[in-house]
Formats: C-alpha cells, sequence, structure tokens
C-alpha cells in the first residue's frame, strides 16, 4: 500500500485542541488512531480534545496512563482511549481487549509501539514532535487507507 503523508504546525495547546476537535468529527466506528511522539509532546492533551468534543455531556477526561484503557460512550458508538507505556508484552494488548475495539469503537491508541504486528493496518499515524520545547508543535499524519486521505485534507484546511 502506499503511504501517504501530511503536516501540520500547531502554534499553541488551542490550535493543537482545534485540530484534534476537527479529525474527530470525521471520525467513526472501527477508526484507530495511533498517537506517537515523546513524553510531553501533547499526545494525552490532542486525545482529551478530540474525545471532549464527542461527548454527548462533558466529563472528566482522565489519562488512561494507569488504567491502560478508559473508554466512552458516545452517541454513535464507544471511543476507547489507551495508554500503552505500561505494556510490557503485546499479549497485554489482546487481553485488554483492544482487538475487537479495533472493529467496534473509535480508538487513541498513545505508544502504539508496544502494539508490535497487532497494529491495525487501517490506522492513522499522528507524530507530535517539540522540536523547539515550547508550545508549537509539528504534527505529522500518515495513513495507507485512502479512507483518510478527505479526511486528513478536512481537518487540516
Amino acid at each position: 500500500m502506499t503511504k501517504h503523508r501530511a503536516a501540520f504546525t500547531s502554534t499553541s495547546p488551542d490550535e493543537t485542541a482545534r485540530l484534534a476537535m476537527r479529525l474527530g468529527a470525521c471520525l467513526e466506528a472501527g477508526d484507530t488512531l495511533l498517537l506517537e511522539g515523546g513524553i510531553g509532546a501533547g499526545k494525552s492533551h490532542f486525545a482529551r480534545a478530540l474525545i471532549l468534543s464527542r461527548l454527548a455531556e462533558p466529563e472528566d477526561v482522565p489519562s488512561p496512563t494507569f488504567t491502560l484503557v478508559q473508554t466512552y460512550d458516545l452517541p454513535d458508538c464507544e471511543l476507547w482511549h489507551a495508554d500503552l507505556y505500561r505494556v510490557a508484552d503485546p499479549d497485554q494488548i489482546i487481553e485488554l481487549g483492544l482487538m475487537d475495539a479495533f472493529q467496534s469503537a473509535i480508538c487513541l491508541i498513545e505508544w502504539p509501539d508496544r502494539m508490535d504486528d497487532l497494529t491495525p493496518p487501517d490506522a492513522l499515524t499522528l507524530r507530535l514532535e517539540d522540536p523547539h520545547k515550547t508550545e508549537m508543535r509539528e504534527i505529522n499524519l500518515c495513513w495507507s487507507d485512502p479512507k483518510w486521505t478527505t479526511r486528513v485534507k478536512d481537518a487540516l484546511a
């Protein structure tokens, strides 16, 4: 499959949140976003903004660092937010139920490198980087599945 790429420079946390909201608006059951980047790159901030934009009623959106997975009931499907930083074995991903969630829910996965060959091939990867150690973020998007092309273009517009 052909890899497609796009880039976005966010100048503030609010701008990063707006991108998350625009991208979140076009997600549906079975979509997976892989959020890559170092500690403090903005993965959880991006995920929190996206989740809040999809909830019918606002609620607390904690980081799943210790629980590994937080689930949310959206009006049209479930949303799973996973932080795999503490996952030592890909078998834990199966035990968490993520393989089923990839089919039936919207999934936001932080630290997707822990998944090895369990990574959904149709996922959209977002790599957040903080090269200047400021509030600016470089966000690089990469995908193979054609379903993402229009969605990414619309979110970046």
